[in-house]
Order: C-alpha cells, then sequence, then structure tokens
C-alpha cells in the first residue's frame, strides 16, 4: 500500500511527547527519519520499494506535522531527537533496527547510534548536518561560516519577528539550493510550511547543532553508508568528506543527478544503492534480491 494511504497511529513516548507514525510489511525493521523540515510522507517514494523486504516504519518527529507537541523549552537539539527515537525503537520493540536517515534525520540516528549501539543494525545517512565539523577539511570554515551568516542568522531572525514564510523560504534555498525545483516549488513550500515548528524549534536553541565525540565515531562498528548529492551546496560537502574521514569503516557514495535530498531528487538509484548495501551486509530476507 501506498505510504499515503496508511492510517497514522500515534504513541504516547513521554508524558508529554506524543508521536505519529505509519507501519507496513515484515520482517527486519527498518526506521525512515525525516528531514528538518519533513514529516513522516517525506519517504513516500522509498515506501513501494522497502515494504515488501522489512517491516517499515515512517514517523514525524517530534516538532513535525500532524505532531502538537508543545516547544516550551530553548535547549532542543539532535540529542532530544535521538532520545525520542530510541523510545520509539523500545516501544516498537523494533531493536536492533535499520535507521534510514536524511539531513537532520540522519543526525539523529547518528547520535543514538552512539549513545545506544545495541539499538542500531546499521545506519544509511545523506548528509547530516553536523555543522562543527566542516571546520575540519580545507575551506569547511569557509562554507560554515556563510552557512550559518546566509542561513542559519536570517533565518532565526525571520522567525523571532513571526515571519514564519521568510524563515521556511531562506531554509528552503539555503539547505536545498535555489537550483532544487522540488524543495523550491510552490507544493515543496507548502510542506515545508506544515512543518516550520520543528525548524523553529531549532532556531530557538541554544545547541541545535553540537558536535558528536570524534572517538566514538572513528569506533563506530554499526554497518554505516554515507549518501551525498552530485550538487549538494558546500556545507553539505564539507561535513560529509568530513564524516568519511571521522567514520572509516563507513561506505560513502555520491548520488548523481541530487542535490540534498537524495532520496528525493533521485528515488531510484537511491532505493537501489540502499537495498544493495542492506543486502550485502546481510540485513533483509535471505536470497531475495535488491529491487
Amino acid at each position: 500500500m501506498d505510504l499515503l494511504e496508511l492510517p497514522l497511529r500515534r504513541i504516547e513516548i513521554r508524558d508529554d511527547i506524543n508521536i505519529h507514525y505509519a507501519e507496513a510489511g515484515s520482517g527486519s525493521p527498518l526506521i525512515f527519519v525525516h528531514g528538518g523540515m519533513g514529516d513522516w510522507q517525506s519517504w513516500a517514494p522509498q515506501w513501494p520499494a522497502f515494504t515488501p523486504q522489512f517491516h517499515c516504519f515512517s514517523y514525524s518527529r517530534r516538532f513535525s506535522s500532524p505532531n502538537q507537541n508543545q516547544l516550551d523549552r530553548a535547549n532542543h537539539s539532535v540529542f532530544s531527537e535521538a532520545d525520542d527515537l530510541g523510545a520509539l525503537i523500545d516501544a516498537w520493540d523494533a531493536a536492533p533496527a535499520t535507521l534510514v536517515g536524511t539531513s537532520y534525520g540522519a543526525y539523529t540516528a547518528l547520535a543514538l547510534a552512539l549513545r545506544s549501539p545495541d539499538k542500531v543494525r546499521s545506519l544509511v545517512l545523506t548528509e547530516p548536518p553536523v555543522l562543527p565539523f566542516a571546520d575540519h577539511v580545507p575551506g569547511g570554515r569557509t562554507a560554515r561560516e556563510h552557512f550559518e551568516r546566509e542561513v542559519l542568522r536570517p533565518s532565526d531572525a525571520a522567525f523571532a519577528s513571526e515571519q514564519t514564510e521568510v524563515a521556511i523560504g531562506i531554509l528552503t534555498g539555503g539547505i536545498n539550493g535555489v537550483g532544487s525545483q522540488e524543495a523550491m516549488s510552490a507544493a515543496g513550500l507548502a510542506r515545508r510550511l506544515r512543518n516550520a515548528q520543528a525548524m523553529r524549534a531549532l532556531a530557538l536553541s541554544d545547541h541545535a547543532y553540537p558536535a558528536l565525540d570524534r572517538r566514538a565515531l572513528s569506533m563506530l562498528e554499526v554497518p554505516t553508508l554515507l549518501l551525498r548529492g552530485a550538487r549538494t551546496e558546500a556545507i553539505h560537502r564539507a561535513i560529509f568528506e568530513a564524516l568519511a574521514t571521522l567514520m572509516p569503516r563507513a561506505q560513502t557514495v555520491e548520488v548523481p543527478d541530487a542535490g540534498h535530498g537524495v532520496h528525493r531528487d533521485n528515488p531510484g538509484l537511491f532505493n537501489e544503492i540502499v537495498l544493495s548495501f542492506l543486502h550485502r551486509i546481510g540485513v533483509g530476507p535471505v536470497g531475495l534480491a535488491p529491487a
């Protein structure tokens, strides 16, 4: 069944946190973790390829649609999101799970794997925005400073003055690139506006983009696939190069005809690459060839 046709379920993972999700399929658990301006629907292009082979979950992170969790503090970060994901894995009895994440969702999945590797069977990560790591590669500091100056600070200011549409427009262009037709389309911007609260939470946070433990990254034994788009923005390219160095065991792939949203920009090739990786490391039905 198409992801968008599935009934949404709601689960309470703590007294004040409710999460909506969809699930389908059977077999090894696989959890899709969307990016900053996405929600559970973001993985519709992947659903038909993965549900025949895995027990799939797609959820809306804490402040994404249709969740109604209250934003009442300035300490939200990737670690809060990782705590949510860990609680979901426990509630679904899904450990160890394969985590397929993009952007802030990939950041979330990686943070959880470092904290609780027993919950994670394998990782597929597309361009996690671990901003401090950009400084570790040539030209990366310049890319980070440009991104913070031209994207994060103006969008933070727009959120602070209640100019939500302006903030989302700045973030969409700055993160995805103004050449991303889908991201900059009316429909794409509408979807991002629907999930503006998730980016507002980061804008208000004192530590939205913390560094991760470099030593723990270098020792992480969870099989990992790192993906980036061939036409991604400079900040994402710098962070990807840093992660590839910090995680010598990880496999790295550059996907053609794709920007930051690889799973959306080139879904057929994304699905093929990910399924091939998972079968190669022994995750998924025995004897079933990748789609």
